[in-house]
């Protein structure tokens, strides 16, 4: 028996609910790709070390957070999901406002400063757990990064061959420095490039590219990782190869003979580019280097000094330290060298950490990794083949580059690296299952679905009787 045609009405109630989250869909492409623009500006804005660049980044994480805000009210449901590193980043905010509130920070406005710098990174954090949800954003974000990465790979390249001392040809620094693609500071640059380099580098090892787009990945991996060499970053070339290091050891697990042929072509690829471009002089003499700067560092070198009196801070306040921020400030007190310059970090973010926050910071710091580590390695069995281990892979070594380089640099003080940093550590600890079907809660008061599905069965009853 034929069913009944459906009334203007219930026809309209059927188009209804595809009508109205039409906006709804929108806003969440809205709040994803700006997140992950604001994320992708900063190191094109000097590392966003700059008080407008900073006002920028934390200005739309505010605008954004609002939006999603204003999101959630308009509809009909109110959807959070939660993630592991939720808690110790409440716990350090907690820290961070005694420090504050009581007043144990040796220099309040810097305190205060850093503090809104790192409600951006969290709000950051926040907003790609809300919106990073389907495999069709991770591809889309796989090209985006690739393509920014290879973009700025390139520039920094043709600026180092043409260079006339400043940033895009026009920015000249005030205090000078050592200037390597956008960067005021070349071990930044490569910092940079530790976290990007392993978004192209797996994805050629996976079954998601092939034939072509795997060669033309291969080359975007090829072209970034040459970069950490030829910025001359002695910190970030050790960092790249612990990633590989590391890299090698996954696949040498899974025995894939195409794999290992691909990473070792990927390696052979990058020595012949980077003696092209360099004669290879230039990076052997900055790795013949480290052996001389070991010896001085070791026999009373700048960086190990500051260490070692970063320490002697730590000593005097070791429970909550002198206040998120004030390192610059209060190293002067402890300083046991000579110097004309201005120490502005500790080039070495464990101690900068520990001087700062003391001992309870650097607790959550541990506790914050232990769960980036845990929730990310779990996700790794199938990683050449399951999208959430792709996924978890190359947030993980992009997050270990960081913390390697960390040991002799200060990238996490830079706000670009930084929220980027914290962006992967939240993904690579995360639960989403992309690719799986996820369940929604639907509203009490929102019966649209339900009669849609109770019309359907009970059509399907009268077209069979």
């Amino acid at each position: 028996m034929a069913s009944p045609e459906l009334a203007p009405t219930e026809q309209a109630n059927l188009v209804a609910p595809e009508v109205a989250q039409r906006p709804f869909r929108i806003l969440d492409r809205v709040l994803l790709y700006g997140t992950f623009s604001l994320l992708l500006f900063g190191p094109l804005a000097f590392g966003a070390v700059y008080p407008w660049s900073i006002f920028i980044l934390e200005g739309g994480a505010a605008l954004l957070f609002l939006l999603w805000e204003w999101r959630q009210a308009s509809s009909s449901e109110l959807s959070v999901t939660l993630n592991a590193l939720f808690v110790p980043m409440l716990v350090f905010a907690g820290l961070i406002a005694t420090q504050v509130v009581f007043g144990l920070s040796a220099y309040r406005y810097d305190t205060v400063s850093d503090s809104l710098l790192y409600c951006a990174y969290g709000v950051l954090c926040f907003l790609v757990v809300q919106s990073l949800r389907r495999t069709s954003q991770v591809k889309a974000l796989a090209v985006i990064f690739c393509s920014y990465g290879f973009a700025v790979a390139l520039f920094a390249i043709v600026q180092s061959l043409t260079s006339n001392g400043k940033i895009y040809w026009v920015h000249e620094l005030p205090r000078g420095g050592w200037i390597y693609g956008p960067y005021v500071n070349h071990n930044h640059y490569a910092g940079l490039m530790e976290m990007l380099v392993p978004i192209p580098l797996v994805l050629c090892l996976t079954s998601y590219v092939r034939g072509n787009r795997r060669v033309l990945t291969a080359f975007i991996a090829v072209l970034m990782a040459s970069t950490i060499f030829l910025s001359g970053s002695r910190g970030g070339m050790f960092a790249f190869l612990v990633q590989l290091l590391l890299l090698g050891v996954l696949l040498g697990r899974r025995k894939s003979l195409r794999a290992a042929l691909t990473a070792g072509v990927v390696i052979l690829v990058v020595i012949g580019l980077l003696t092209w471009l360099s004669g290879g002089e230039a990076v052997m003499d900055r790795l013949a280097s480290i052996q001389g700067e070991t010896k001085a560092e070791l026999s009373g070198g700048v960086r190990l000094t500051i260490d070692r009196d970063g320490l002697k801070m730590f000593a005097k306040k070791p429970v909550l330290g002198w206040g998120l921020g004030t390192f610059p400030v209060v190293y002067p007190q402890f300083g046991s060298f000579f110097t004309d310059k201005y120490v502005n970090q500790a080039h070495n973010d464990y101690v900068q950490l520990l001087a700062e926050t003391g001992g309870l910071g650097v607790l959550t710091m541990v506790w914050f990794l232990v769960l980036v580590y845990r929730n990310g390695l779990s996700k790794l069995g199938h990683w050449t083949s399951d999208v959430n281990g792709t996924v978890a892979l190359v947030a993980l070594l992009g997050c270990t580059g960081i913390l390697i380089h960390s040991f002799a640099d200060f990238n996490l003080q830079i706000p670009a690296n930084a929220a980027l940093f914290y962006v992967l550590c939240t993904i690579a600890a995360g639960d989403t299952q992309f690719g799986a079907r996820r369940r929604v809660r639907q509203p009490a008061g929102n019966t649209l679905i339900r009669d849609m599905q109770g019309w359907a069965e009970h059509k399907d009853e009268r077209s069979t009787s």
